[in-house]
C-alpha cells in the first residue's frame, strides 16, 4: 500500500499548486492543531474521516512510516516548512565596533583628543609669544612646532586600537557560542520510522507526515496526533501553564505539541506541523523570535538552553517559570548571574572611583600650578594672543587626567572572565563537557558535594544478567537452557520479549568480536540478552505480537517502579507480563513457578527466605535484583478494570528472578579519590536497592571501610527528616546529611529534598555548592535546584537536559572532576589577572599623579599610558586567562562563596610589586639624567621633543610590567614562577610579542610616543631593572602572610545587607516578588516581632541597627506597609505534595531562595542557640514557633506592625525555655 500512495508523488514534479499533491493545506493543518481535546477529534472526524484517513491524505503509513526519499522528503520541506527556527542575526563586525566605541573613557580621550588636534594648527604671531610665559616659550625648531598635531592623531588612533580589539574579542566569544550551540543542536535526534525501519534523524529534518515514536522523557519536536499510545502522559505547562500532567489517547485527545514534556508512557504520532508552524513556533514568531538575548534561538527546542529564551513563554507556574525566579533571584544586586561576574564589576566599579578622583585632582592641581606659576609668580597679565597657547596646555592637563582614569579603570576585568570562561568551555568540550551555561563553569569550581547517580555515572551501563534464582534453583551464572523446564522457558521467553519497550532492542557489534550494542532502556537491554543467552530470539516473538496488538500497557514509572504489558489470548483470556525491582514485585507475588513447571503456593515465610537466600546474596554483590511475574484473568470473569491498578496488580505468580550487574567504570574509584582529596564530598543517590547501592558504593570508594557513613533507604530518610505532620524541617536535614552518603531506593522528590536541604543548610560555615548528576525526566527538579546540574549526554532525556548547565557527553564521572578542575582554574585565572592588573594601575595611577603635581607634567604620556593600557588590560588577560589547569588544582578545599577575589598573599603581592616599582620609576625620574649622564627631561616646553629622559622610565615601567606578568602567574606564593610556562603557548607568545613591540615603539616611536631611540646598554638597563621585579618576588614570597595582619582581602561578592530600603520599594513593583526580597521582608517581620519580645535596652537595638545597614530604614512607614501587601498575599509556588497552610513562617522551608542560605527553617520545633554576632535572619528565626495557630500568628506580625512606635517597651516576658530567651542572652 505504501508505494501506491507514493508512486504519485514520484512522477508528478513539483507543479504550481504546491498544497495539490497532499490532501491537505498547510492552513488547514496548522488550524487543526490549534484545537485540542474533542474538538479536534470531531475536527478530523470531519475532514479526514480518522486518523488513518489523515495520514493517508499526507500520504504516510502509520506502520511503515514515509519512504525516505529525498525527492520526497524536500518536497515536503517546500511545502510544509522544515524543522527549524530561523536564527536571529549575529551582530556585525561593525555593531561590535560601535559597542565598544559607547565607553565613556573613551568618549572623552576622544574628544580631548580632537580639541588638541584642533589647538595644534593654530599659530599665534610669532614676536607675542615670548610674552605667554615661561612654559611657551623656547621651542628652537619651526618643524617641532609643526609636530604637535602627533599627540591627538596618536591618542586617536590607540583609541582605535582599544576598541578593534575589544571588538575583535567580543566577536569571536559570539561565534564561539554559535558554535556550541549548534553543537547542541546536531546532537539532539529523534526517532522516527522511514521505510518500514526505525531510524535516529536530527530534530531539524522531520517533516510534515512523518510517523515519529516518543517515549518518556522526550521533549516533542513538533506537532503531531497520536497514531498509537501506552499510558502516554504529556507535560504541556510550557504552553499552557497547566501543571498537570495530561493524558493523551486516540479517543479522547491525540493532539500533541512541540515543546511539551512526555512525562510517562510510549507511543507514535504522525507529524502535522514542524518549525515555525507548530505551536510553538508560532508562539516564537508572535514574540518576535529574534528579539532575543544572546544565543541564536535555532530550533527552538534548544532554546531555553543559553539564556532562557523561551522564559517569555513559561507561565509561572510551570518548572520554567520557576527557573525564571531562579534567575531573577540571582539578579538582585546586579543584572549578573555568576556570583564571580557580581564580585568583578563591584570590585570594577570601586577600582574606577577611585581613578576617578585621582584623575580629577591631577587635573586640578596641574591647572592651578600652571596658573599660580604664569599669573602670579611670572606676574604675566592675561594675553588674548596668547588665549590660544593657554588653551592648549589646558587641554594637554585634560588628557594627562583622562589618561590617568584610562590606566585606572580595569576595563580589562570583565574582559578576562570572558576570555577565561569561554576559554575553558571550548576546552571543557575536549574533556566532555558540553557547558550550556557559562556560569556553572565557574560555580563548578566552589562545588563542596556531588550527588551523582548511580547507574551510567558510577556505573558502565552497559548491563547483562549474571545470576538467576528460576525453577526453585539458585544459578551463579546464567543457566544452560536444557536444564530449564521448557514450559517456564517458553513463559519467561514471551515475558521478557513482549513487556521490554519495543525501542529497546540488542544490535550486532559495530566491529567484528566487539559487544552487542544496547540500544534503549539498558536494564531490559540485559533482559532481552539474557534471552538470548537462553538460545532464544525474542524478535521472532516481536514480529509475531507488533507493538499494536499490545493490549494495555503500564509504562515503568518513579511510583509504580514495576512495568505491566497485558496480552489478550485466543480464548477471549487475558494475560499481564510483569516486571519490576524484587523487593517490590515479590510482595504481590502470591504462587511462584516450581521445578516441574507447575505453580505453587508462595507465602510471606517463603517470601522472606527467599529475601534473605537469593536477594540479599545478589545485592550485597552489587546485583541489581529484577522480579520477572505474570497472572492470567480467566475468559469467565469478564475484562477486569484496568484503571484500578491495585486489583490489577496483585496476586502474580512469580516466574524467575535474575541478578543483573551492571560493573563500575574502571576510572572511577581514582575520579572519586580525587574530589575527596579536594574536599569535594561524593553522594550515591540511586533508585536500586540498598544492598546493592552500598556493595557499588563501596567498590567506587564513596564509603570506606571502618567509616561511620550512613547508608538509607528513601523510605527512612523520609521519616528522619519529616517531624509529626510530616513537614520536611530543615533541622532534622541536617542532623542527617553532613554523614549521608548512599540514599538508595529514592524518588525523584527525595533526591530534590536532599541537595535543597543540603544548599539551605547553614551548619557547615560556608554554604555549600551542590551539583548534581542526573538522566530521567524526574531528575529535572532537583538538576534546577542544585548550583551546577550535569546531565547525561547519551542516556539523559531531554528534559534532563534541559534542566541541566552541563551536559556530559560521554557520561562519565570522571568528566566531572574535570569540570572542577576548570571551574577552580577559571577562579585562579583571572585572581592572576587581577594581581598583574592591579599592581600596574597603582603603579601607573601614583607615577602621573606625583609626577604630574611636581614637574607640572606626567612622566607617562597619554600614548604611552594607552600602550600599557593595551598590553595590561587586553594581552594580560588573554596571556593569564588561558593558563592550563593542573592537578594541582585539585589538592586544596574549594574556595567558597564568600571568599574574596584578592586574598591577603596576593595583597602582599601586589604592594610589594607596588612598592618596588614606584622606588624604581621615581629614582629614575629624579636622579636618573645624573645616573646615565643625560640631559634632564623635567620641566620641558610645551612642543619639546622627546627626551632620553622619559624614554628610559617609560622603557622600565613596560619592562617591569613584563617580568611582573610571570610573577602574576602564581597566587598562592609558590616560589617557582616559571612552573609550567611552556605548557601555555599564548602566555609566551604575548610576552615575548610585547617585547619586541615594545623595541620598536622605544626605537622607532619617535615623537607619536614621545619615545628616542636608546642606546644598548641602556636598554640592558631597563630590562635588569625589570628583570628586578623577578628576584624582588622572591623577596615578597619569603614573607609570611600570617605576620602581615594589616592586609585587607578585596572584593568580596555582593551581600544582601547592602541593598537601600528604596531598591526594596522598587522591588515591589516588579511582576513577581522575588525570594531574595521576600526573605528580607520575613526577616523584617520576625525582627520586629523579637524586638517586641525582648526587654532589652534600647541601645542594643541601636548597636544592632548600627551594625547592619540594612534595618536602619525600618521605621518608615512605607517599609512597613510593604509588608502588609506582603502577608496580604501568600501566593507561595509549592513543588512538593505536602498538605500545607501558607503562613508566612511556612513559606521558607520550600522557599528556594539561594540568595539567602542563613536563616534556619523557621519550623524548627526546637530551638537553636543562635550565633554569637547575630545576623538578623539568624537571630529572628528561630522565634517562629511561639503561638499555636497560623491565625494568632498572623496577629502576631499585625500586632507587631502596630506596636513598632512603642519599640521593645510593649510585649510578653519571654520564658526562659523558649527560643527568644536564648536569643536574648546571646544578645
Amino acid at each position: 500500500m505504501a508505494n501506491n500512495s507514493y508512486s504519485g508523488v514520484k512522477n508528478s514534479m513539483v507543479e504550481a499548486n504546491h498544497d495539490g499533491e497532499f490532501g491537505c493545506t498547510l492552513k488547514e493543518l496548522r488550524s487543526l492543531m490549534e484545537l485540542r481535546g474533542a474538538e479536534a477529534l470531531s475536527k478530523i472526524g470531519e475532514s479526514y474521516g480518522d486518523i488513518q484517513g489523515l495520514c493517508n491524505r499526507l500520504k504516510s503509513s502509520p506502520v511503515d512510516g514515509l519512504s525516505g526519499q529525498p525527492t520526497d522528503i524536500e518536497k515536503r520541506k517546500t511545502v510544509f516548512g522544515q524543522n527549524f527556527i530561523p536564527p536571529k542575526k549575529p551582530k556585525t563586525f561593525l555593531q561590535l565596533v560601535w559597542e565598544a566605541l559607547q565607553d565613556v573613557t573613551l568618549i572623552i580621550l576622544e574628544v580631548a583628543a580632537i580639541v588638541s588636534l584642533g589647538l595644534s594648527f593654530y599659530k599665534p604671531p610669532d614676536a607675542k609669544r615670548e610674552n605667554c610665559g615661561r612654559a611657551a616659550g623656547g621651542v628652537e625648531d619651526e618643524n617641532e612646532a609643526e609636530a604637535g598635531w602627533i599627540e591627538g592623531a596618536a591618542i586617536l588612533l590607540s583609541v582605535i586600537c582599544v576598541v578593534l580589539v575589544t571588538a575583535f574579542n567580543d566577536w569571536s566569544k559570539e561565534k564561539q557560542f554559535r558554535g556550541l550551540q549548534s553543537r547542541i543542536e546536531q546532537e539532539q535526534k529523534f526517532t522516527v520510522v522511514r521505510g518500514g525501519q526505525v531510524i535516529q534523524i536530527p530534530v531539524a529534518e522531520i517533516v510534515v507526515g512523518d510517523i515519529a515514536q516518543i517515549k518518556y522523557g522526550d521533549l516533542l519536536p513538533a506537532d503531531g496526533v497520536l497514531i498509537q499510545g501506552n499510558d502516554l502522559k504529556i507535560d504541556e505547562s510550557s504552553l499552557t501553564g497547566e501543571s498537570d500532567h495530561v493524558k493523551k489517547t486516540q479517543e479522547k485527545d491525540p493532539m500533541l505539541l512541540s515543546g511539551t514534556h512526555v512525562m510517562e508512557g510510549s507511543g507514535k504520532m504522525v507529524v502535522t506541523a514542524v518549525g515555525v508552524n507548530s505551536q510553538t513556533g508560532i508562539i516564537f514568531t508572535l514574540l518576535g523570535g529574534d528579539k532575543k538575548q544572546d544565543g541564536s534561538v535555532e530550533n527552538r527546542k534548544k532554546a531555553k538552553a543559553q539564556d532562557g529564551a523561551a522564559m517569555e513563554m513559561q507561565p509561572l507556574n510551570s518548572d520554567e517559570g520557576a527557573d525564571a525566579e531562579e534567575k531573577k533571584k540571582a539578579n538582585l544586586p546586579k543584572k549578573e548571574k555568576s556570583v564571580l561576574q557580581g564580585k568583578l564589576t563591584k570590585l570594577a566599579v570601586q577600582i574606577g572611583k577611585a581613578g576617578l578622583v585621582m584623575s580629577a585632582i591631577t587635573v586640578i592641581i596641574l591647572v592651578v600650578l600652571f596658573v599660580v606659576d604664569t599669573f602670579w609668580i611670572q606676574n604675566l597679565p592675561w594675553d588674548k594672543d596668547c588665549t590660544p597657547i593657554y588653551i592648549q596646555f589646558f587641554v594637554k592637563f585634560f588628557i594627562i587626567g583622562v589618561t590617568v582614569l584610562v590606566v585606572a579603570v580595569p576595563e580589562g576585568l570583565p574582559l578576562a572572565v570572558t576570555i577565561s570562561l569561554a576559554y575553558s568551555v571550548k576546552k571543557m568540550m575536549k574533556d566532555n563537557n558540553l557547558v550550556r551555561h557559562l556560569d556553572a563553569c565557574e560555580t563548578m569550581g566552589n562545588a563542596t558535594a556531588i550527588c551523582s547517580d548511580k547507574t551510567g555515572t558510577l556505573t558502565m551501563n552497559r548491563m547483562t544478567v549474571v545470576q538467576a534464582y528460576l525453577a526453585e534453583k539458585h544459578y551463579k551464572k546464567v543457566p544452560e537452557p536444557e536444564s530449564i523446564p521448557p514450559s517456564i522457558l517458553d513463559i519467561l521467553i514471551l515475558g521478557i520479549a513482549v513487556n521490554c519497550a519495543y525501542t529497546t532492542k540488542i544490535m550486532p557489534p559495530e566491529k567484528e568480536g566487539g559487544l552487542p550494542r544496547q540500544v534503549g532502556n539498558k536494564t531490559e537491554c540485559a533482559l532481552l540478552g539474557f534471552s538470548s543467552d537462553l538460545k532464544r530470539d525474542y524478535q521472532a516473538i516481536r514480529n509475531e505480537i507488533p507493538e499494536e496488538k499490545l493490549y494495555k500497557v503500564y509504562t515503568f514509572n518513579s511510583v509504580r517502579k514495576s512495568m505491566s504489558t497485558v496480552l489478550k489470548m485466543a480464548d477471549g483470556s487475558y494475560r499481564m507480563f510483569s516486571k519490576g525491582a524484587s523487593e517490590i514485585l515479590l510482595k504481590k507475588c502470591y504462587k511462584i513457578l516450581t521445578a516441574n513447571g507447575e505453580s505453587k503456593v508462595f507465602r510471606p515465610r517463603d517470601r522472606d527466605d527467599m529475601v534473605k537466600k537469593v536477594i540479599e546474596p545478589m545485592a550485597s554483590e552489587g546485583l541489581r535484583t529484577i522480579c520477572l511475574a505474570y497472572r492470567d484473568f480467566p475468559a469467565s470473569e469478564g475484562e477486569p478494570d484496568w484503571d484500578n491498578e491495585n486489583d490489577i496488580l496483585t496476586g502474580l505468580t512469580c516466574i524467575c528472578v535474575v541478578g543483573i550487574e551492571d560493573p563500575v567504570r574502571p576510572e572511577v574509584p581514582d575520579a572519586i579519590r580525587k574530589c575527596q582529596r579536594a574536599g569535594i564530598t561524593v553522594r550515591m543517590v540511586t533508585g536500586d536497592n540498598i544492598n546493592t547501592a552500598r556493595a557499588i558504593a563501596t567498590k567506587c570508594g564513596i564509603l570506606q571501610p571502618g567509616d561511620d557513613f550512613l547508608c538509607l533507604e528513601g523510605k527512612e530518610f523520609n521519616r528522619r527528616i519529616r517531624n509529626e505532620k510530616g513537614e520536611i524541617e530543615q533541622e532534622r536535614i541536617d542532623k542527617i546529611w553532613p554523614k549521608l552518603r548512599v540514599l538508595a531506593r529514592s524518588s525523584p522528590t527525595d533526591k530534590h529534598t536532599l541537595v535543597k536541604g543540603i544548599i539551605d543548610s547553614t551548619v557547615a560555615e560556608q554554604r555549600q555548592v551542590v551539583a548534581v548528576t542526573g538522566d530521567g525526566t524526574n531528575d529535572g527538579p532537583a538538576l534546577k535546584k542544585a548550583d551546577v546540574g550535569f546531565a547525561m549526554g547519551i542516556a539523559g532525556t531531554d528534559v534532563a537536559k534541559e534542566a541541566s548547565d552541563i551536559i556530559l557527553t560521554d557520561d562519565n564521572f570522571s568528566s566531572i572532576v574535570k569540570a572542577v578542575m576548570w571551574g577552580r582554574n577559571v577562579y585562579d585565572s583571572i585572581s592572576k589577572f587581577l594581581q598583574f592588573q592591579l599592581t600596574v594601575n597603582v603603579v601607573a595611577v601614583i607615577v602621573a599623579f606625583t609626577g604630574a603635581c611636581i614637574t607640572q607634567d606626567s612622566p607617562l604620556k597619554a600614548v604611552q599610558m594607552l600602550w600599557v593600557n593595551l598590553i595590561m588590560d587586553t594581552f594580560a588577560s588573554l596571556a593569564l586567562a588561558t593558563e592550563p589547569p593542573t592537578e594541582a588544582l585539585l589538592l586544596r578545599k574549594p574556595y567558597g562563596r564568600n571568599k574574596p577575589l584578592i586574598s591577603r598573599t596576593m595583597m602582599k603581592n601586589i604592594l610589594g610589586q607596588g612598592v618596588y616599582q614606584l622606588v624604581i620609576i621615581f629614582s629614575l625620574l629624579f636622579a636618573g639624567e645624573k645616573v646615565f649622564d643625560i640631559d634632564s627631561g623635567r620641566n620641558a616646553p610645551l612642543h619639546a621633543p622627546p627626551s632620553e629622559h622619559y624614554t628610559i622610565v617609560f622603557n622600565t615601567f613596560v619592562m617591569m610590567q613584563l617580568f611582573n606578568e610571570i610573577n602574576a602567574r602564581k597566587i598562592h606564593g609558590e616560589r617557582n614562577v616559571f612552573d609550567g610556562i611552556f605548557n601555555n603557548l599564548i602566555f609566551c607568545s604575548i610576552v615575548f610579542g610585547t617585547f619586541i613591540v615594545q623595541i620598536v615603539i622605544v626605537q622607532f616611536g619617535g615623537k607619536p610616543f614621545s619615545c628616542v631611540a636608546l642606546s644598548i646598554d641602556q636598554w640592558l638597563w631597563c630590562t635588569f631593572l625589570g628583570f628586578g621585579s623577578l628576584l624582588w618576588g622572591q623577596v615578597i614570597s619569603s614573607i609570611p602572610t600570617s605576620r602581615l595582619k594589616f592586609l585587607k582581602t578585596a572584593g568580596h561578592g555582593t551581600q544582601k545587607e547592602e541593598i537601600p530600603d528604596e531598591e526594596l520599594e522598587e522591588l515591589e513593583d516588579m511582576d513577581e516578588i522575588d525570594h531574595a526580597e521576600r526573605e528580607l521582608r520575613r526577616g523584617q517581620i520576625l525582627w520586629f516581632r523579637g524586638l517586641n519580645r525582648i526587654q532589652t535596652q534600647i541601645r542594643v537595638v541601636n548597636a544592632f541597627r548600627s551594625s547592619i545597614s540594612l534595618y536602619e530604614g525600618l521605621e518608615k512607614p512605607e517599609s512597613r506597609t510593604s509588608i502588609h501587601n506582603f502577608m496580604t498575599h501568600p501566593e507561595f509556588r509549592i513543588e512538593d505534595s505536602e498538605p500545607h497552610i501558607p503562613l508566612i513562617d511556612d513559606t521558607d522551608a520550600e522557599d528556594d531562595a539561594p540568595t539567602k542560605r542563613n536563616s534556619a527553617s523557621p519550623r524548627n520545633a526546637t530551638p537553636t542557640p543562635p550565633s554569637p554576632t547575630p545576623s538578623p535572619v539568624t537571630t529572628a528565626a528561630p522565634t517562629t514557633p511561639v503561638s499555636p495557630s497560623p491565625n494568632q500568628n498572623n496577629n502576631a506580625v499585625e500586632s507587631s506592625n502596630h506596636l513598632l512606635p512603642e519599640g521593645p517597651k510593649s510585649g510578653t516576658p519571654s520564658a526562659p525555655g523558649s527560643p527568644l530567651h536564648s536569643l536574648e542572652t546571646s544578645l
